[in-house]
């Protein structure tokens, strides 16, 4: 069955897959009521944020994209599943004529150094998931060197500025925030696997602000 279908009649597979009958969830007036799937996951308090940046303070990124360097990332183990769902990143205190690149890529190793993060729940007290996470700035985060061979491509973004002064958030538009959603984002991360995020200008460590939205399930729901 798909995954409406067992809204629809009430179905439930546990995560060790023992499946059970429940209601079915129905307004006042007895209308079925279609959600997304991202928002079904969360409801059951399956999705997760890691940031970097707090208040009105910014982190700093890297100066040049390196293959092992990554600003922040999230791993799962063995046994569990990561699908990122939406990415954001904002600059602040940019140079001019500043090149700046941002990627998010996906492998499957987990990353091996970097200064923990706990995953906030995106229900409100949700307990926490079995998904680990890190974030440091200026490329401190180390996962394994990328190749053509280990390593998925999900989201990229390079721009030139040649903005004054260099305070980015006096500029207007698109480039102000930079965002990725779920669409962008096509991955199953079947654990061991780690999403990461990259951050670079060819000016020494501009600052920024980025929060990774993901959501992670047992494996054993994958068909």
């Amino acid at each position: 069955m798909s995954e409406h279908e067992y809204h629809e009649y009430g179905y439930y597979l546990s995560p060790a897959g023992v499946p059970s009958w429940v209601p079915a969830r129905v307004t006042a007036q007895g209308e079925r009521i279609m959600i997304d799937w991202i928002t079904q996951r969360l409801l059951k308090g399956q999705g997760y944020q890691i940031r970097a940046g707090t208040v009105a303070t910014g982190v700093a990124m890297d100066s040049v994209l390196t293959d092992t360097d990554a600003e922040m990332c999230v791993d799962a183990p063995s046994g569990w599943v990561i699908v990122p769902v939406a990415f954001r990143i904002s600059f602040d205190d940019i140079a001019t004529a500043t090149t700046v690149k941002v990627a998010v890529k996906a492998t499957g190793t987990a990353s091996n150094a970097g200064t923990a993060q706990l995953p906030l729940p995106l229900l409100q007290g949700a307990a926490g998931g079995s998904a680990t996470a890190r974030v440091q700035e200026t490329g401190a985060v180390q996962v394994v060197a990328e190749t053509a061979l280990n390593t998925v491509r999900l989201f990229e973004y390079a721009n030139v500025l040649t903005e004054a002064p260099t305070t980015f958030a006096s500029l207007a538009g698109p480039l102000a925030t930079i965002a990725a959603r779920a669409a962008d984002l096509r991955y199953i991360g079947k654990g061991v696997a780690c999403v990461y995020v990259q951050a670079a200008a060819t000016t020494a460590f501009p600052l920024y602000f980025a929060a990774l939205d993901f959501v992670q399930f047992d494996a054993d729901e994958l068909p």
